[in-house]
């Protein structure tokens, strides 16, 4: 059972090594850091309680009430995503750019007819999209002299009656699986004691974007109200290679496997936001808001092929066999989310912002299997595995000059996982993500510029290959994933 939970706490690292929807997926689409425009992110996104910038609709969309002008914004980002990995004392290192666009919007600043400065002030109406996610990066991990192998996991599901196409089938046709008179399954790399090498690499590909119709209403320049519907996008692909091989020239017939799985998610989802910020006075803004869930429909494609080198007495012989396609609907909930903000701005000088986000990451729910699946199990899993978290953001704004304002803050997004989980310590439980960030801006007339860096960090661990289902082969060893994001993001903004 401690071997089935500590990769049921995992495999949101590892791709898809069963045919299945299940916590990974749950995960995955719920946990993102809003990627909108440059001001916001140099000010870590804190922007629950001030407003005035299209980030906000993501996070409260009363700020939207505060715009006084109209405006058209885009903003493009460069990403390099470094991955060290350590996995039984060797280190490797990976990294991937790449270039996106975070945000593109357009917002209308509409002032009723002969009104002053009291009652209704005015109503603003905005629409575009703020990425939420990104989940471009690739990764390797490895070592030499194994005492176990992927092929322990296969030939133990085929010991206890468990058979599929994507792997006891692969292994079995490609001469990797064996079996003997008894009825036991094998492999050589176990019969020889092991000492073979083995290194694992991950690419993936894709984005969580919301598109965001919003409206912003402004009472006396004291009470700000805003409503906004979301549509969002996920595109999700992950690759994966295992590749084990016989360095060292010890294993009897066996030379090489690589074991090859490829999943692709697609899918839409809808939300709505509600939010209100009040001034008590001019120095000082309070703000809240709360997120439906985000319910998606999603598809998955999964696919899996092996490949086989192999030294028979008569010579040398290599196999390649490859799966069906697995494709896959069903349906899932995100948790509700509460926003709670503050804001100190001290005049014409600068401005302090804090917001405190609630995310239950136990309430996801997976449910209408393609098939009819209900996921009871699968839930239940969820919410004893994930807890309710509260992430933290802070930012800061100096105007330097007329012209000129220096930005830094602070994110701060705790880990997901309880601490204990079906009576196992969960090794993920610290695996806490922290975002620095600093910036600048530049206004002229209609016209402003803003530009933020954005350093990410979280360290975690994972499993290479899934653990044998029974125990009569040891729980392989677990890898450490340090992932090091780096992010530099630009905004042209037009206001008239």
């Amino acid at each position: 059972m401690k071997k089935f939970i500590i990769f049921l706490t995992l495999s949101f690292l590892t791709p898809f090594l069963i045919q299945a929807q299940d916590l990974a997926d749950a995960l995955r689409y719920s946990t993102f850091q809003v990627q909108g425009t440059a001001r916001a992110g140099a000010m870590g996104n804190a922007f629950g309680a001030l407003g005035g910038d299209f980030t906000s609709i993501s996070i409260n969309p009363a700020g939207l009430g505060l715009y006084r002008s109209s405006e058209f914004v885009f903003t493009p980002a460069f990403n390099k995503n470094d991955m060290e990995t350590n996995y039984r004392g060797s280190l490797m290192t990976d990294s991937k750019y790449n270039f996106s666009f975070n945000n593109l919007s357009y917002v209308s600043a509409l002032t009723p007819r002969n009104q002053g400065e009291t009652g209704l002030v005015n109503v603003n109406i905005g629409i575009g999209y703020n990425r939420l996610k990104d989940f471009n990066s690739t990764m390797l991990a490895g070592a030499a002299n194994m005492n176990g192998s992927f092929l322990d996991y296969v030939a133990d599901n085929a010991n206890v009656n468990i058979w599929s196409d994507f792997y006891e089938n692969l292994a079995w046709e490609t001469d990797l699986l064996l079996r003997d008179d008894n009825g036991i399954y094998w492999h050589d790399i176990e019969e020889a004691g092991y000492g073979q090498s083995l290194r694992k690499s991950i690419a993936r590909q894709g984005a969580i974007n919301e598109y965001s119709l919003a409206a912003g209403f402004n009472f006396n320049h004291k009470l700000y109200i805003g409503a906004s519907v979301g549509i969002v996008d996920v595109f999700y692909r992950e690759t994966s290679q295992i590749r084990e091989w016989d360095a060292r020239n010890n294993i009897p017939y066996f030379d090489e496997m690589r074991f090859n799985s490829s999943l692709r998610t697609s899918g839409t989802g809808y939300n709505g936001k509600i939010g209100v910020i009040f001034k008590p006075i001019n120095e000082i803004r309070l703000g809240a808001s709360v997120h439906t869930p985000t319910f998606y429909n999603l598809r998955d494609i999964f696919e899996t092929s092996m490949v086989s080198n192999i030294t028979f007495d008569d010579g040398p012989d290599s196999f390649r066999e490859t799966s069906p396609w697995s494709e896959y609907d069903y349906d899932l909930e995100t948790p509700l989310r509460a926003n709670f903000s503050g804001a100190f701005v001290i005049g014409k000088a600068g401005l302090l912002s804090v917001d405190y986000e609630y995310v239950d990451y136990g309430s996801s729910t997976l449910r209408r299997g393609g098939d009819g699946y209900d996921f009871v199990d699968e839930n239940n899993e969820i919410a004893q595995i994930f807890k309710p978290v509260g992430n933290i953001r802070v930012g800061g704004e100096l105007l330097a000059t007329q012209n000129v304002s220096l930005r830094a803050g602070y994110e701060f997004y705790p880990s997901p996982y309880n601490r204990e989980a079906f009576g196992a310590t969960q090794p993920n439980a610290d695996a806490n993500r922290v975002t620095y960030s600093a910036g600048l801006g530049f206004r002229s007339g209609g016209f402003f510029f803003d530009l933020a860096y954005r350093y990410s960090y979280m360290k975690d661990f994972d499993l290479l290959y899934p653990a044998p289902v029974s125990d009569y082969y040891a729980a392989p060893e677990m890898a450490s994933f340090s992932n090091v994001k780096n992010k530099v993001m630009f905004t042209l903004g037009f206001k008239f």
